[in-house]
């Protein structure tokens, strides 16, 4: 490993470390906050509830990767990033605006579809929080793009801790449902005014300027965020509109929520990878690009082995977390953690594709997922019930998994290496049984630990990881943590 490749490296894994561990505040924020939720609204109020959020997520989601992606890359090429940043958010808010007035007209209509009809006063509600959801990530696309990963990593923390605390008192308030929502809002209140802290592009001030290369980005971008976020949310909107209960989908939802840490570990690493791949390129420096996309695509299959676990592990935590009520989320967060990391594969090739300038290539491995998905279950939805829908899912998730990584090879010619997979795929099982065989009551976070240590060991054991790449890692271990 260069001197170079390695100060690129250390540098890019501390900013992934940094967002990631603030991020990941979602991971016990949102495990109390869900635990309390399904305790305090129970499998009905909560089913409801994930549906309307699951519905915002998905229109914040499709918005926010219109300018995403390309926000970074441009932010990244210019020096005048106030002019540019004004003109980004500014048109991130006016979709948004478009977004909830539309929401707020068609609510009527989805309540009649899911025959649910208090969905309409809860989906109006929860509308407020797209127009904020567009401000604040339009900012923080800005201050990913400057490079402030730290502010990135506080802003985040801010909302995740805030959100626990509104849900708690706006619900033990009376509020039920209803507070929930406006714990969510308040949260990413929170977050905006920690961001504009550090950065302020111009609101107010008109600033009129071109955005060379945006749309040509742009186009082939929309399309593949609407249906990769509507394919993410798909499984549960099925599960409701084919048959399925408010406490089928209480359940499934809980066991999505818990899948969560994967697509943590995506949002912090693709934004990150992309511009860092964005300026070796712009510096000419391809080769050293394609060995950090290499080094990407096999990082994501080491953490195979953690999903394992995690399945292996699936009734302990279900009850851990949510308590015998939604014990039968166990077998469907078991297959939905497999698909999760497929998914992080796809962010990681769509932020390779984006930085190599193919954008159009992200749309061709990504797009036919929902098509897929949307037979799929519409055929074992009826049959099979919430496992047909995480089965679908996961089956998706893995298949755009192993067509990203070709749509890779075609572009750069590089592949994750074959004995990364094979030693990848015997952790897992090691995990998976040890997991499932070690009945470790009371001793939950020690089990954890120790096969997150037998994971880490079985790699070593197995070669998988260079001296460079162990002394790479020890040097992250000894920075000095600051936010």
């Amino acid at each position: 490993m260069t001197a170079s490749r390695s100060h690129i490296a250390r540098d890019m894994l501390d900013g992934i470390a940094r967002v990631f561990l603030a991020d990941a505040l979602i991971l016990p924020t949102g495990i109390l906050t869900f635990a309390f939720l399904t305790r305090r609204l129970g499998p009905d109020g909560f089913g409801s509830f994930a549906i309307v959020s699951a519905i915002i997520v998905w229109i914040e989601a499709s918005i926010n990767t219109i300018f995403h992606r390309a926000t970074l890359k441009l932010v990244a090429d210019t020096k005048d990033w106030k002019r540019v940043g004004a003109t980004i958010v500014r048109l991130h808010l006016c979709v948004s605006l478009v977004a909830t007035v539309l929401l707020w007209l068609l609510s009527p209509s989805i309540g009649k579809l899911f025959h649910e009809e208090t969905l309409v006063t809860y989906l109006r509600l929860f509308s407020l929080d797209i127009p904020l959801a567009g401000l604040t990530d339009s900012h923080r696309n800005l201050l990913v793009g400057i490079g402030g990963f730290r502010q990135r990593a506080l802003s985040s923390a801010a909302r995740w801790i805030g959100r626990l605390l509104l849900i708690v008192v706006l619900v033990e308030l009376g509020l039920s449902v209803n507070g929930a929502i406006l714990g969510n809002i308040g949260a990413l209140l929170i977050e905006l005014v920690v961001i504009r802290v550090y950065i302020r592009p111009p609101l107010l001030t008109v600033i009129r300027v071109n955005l060379p290369g945006f749309w040509s980005y742009v186009w082939p971008l929309v399309l593949f965020a609407i249906s990769v976020a509507l394919f993410n949310r798909l499984d549960l909107l099925a599960l409701k509109i084919l048959g399925g209960t408010a406490n089928e989908a209480g359940i499934y939802s809980a066991a999505q929520g818990l899948a969560v840490v994967p697509g943590i570990f995506a949002a912090s690493f693709s934004p990150l990878l992309l511009s860092t791949l964005s300026r070796l390129i712009t510096a000419g420096d391809v080769s050293q690009a394609k060995t950090i996309s290499l080094d990407a695509m096999r990082l994501v299959i080491v953490l195979l082995p953690f999903a394992g676990m995690t399945a292996g592990m699936s009734y302990e935590i279900v009850d851990f977390v949510f308590g015998p009520l939604f014990r039968p989320a166990a077998p469907v967060f078991s297959l939905l953690i497999f698909g999760a990391l497929g998914m992080v594969m796809i962010s990681v090739v769509t932020a390779i594709l984006t930085a190599a300038g193919k954008p159009k290539w992200v749309l061709v491995q990504g797009g036919p997922l929902l098509p897929i998905a949307f037979v799929g279950h519409i055929l074992l939805i009826p049959r099979l019930g919430v496992i047909g829908a995480s089965t679908v899912t996961t089956f998706c998730a893995t298949l755009g998994a192993m067509s990203s990584v070709l749509a890779v090879y075609r572009v750069w010619k590089i592949f994750p290496p074959l004995p990364t997979v094979a030693r990848a795929c015997l952790v897992c099982v090691i995990a998976l049984v040890s997991a499932s065989l070690w009945p470790a009551s009371g001793w939950f976070f020690f089990k954890i630990f120790a096969i997150s240590i037998l994971i880490c060991t079985s790699f070593v054991a197995l070669r998988e990881f260079s001296p460079q790449e162990i002394a790479l890692l020890r040097s992250l271990i000894h920075l000095k943590p600051s936010i």
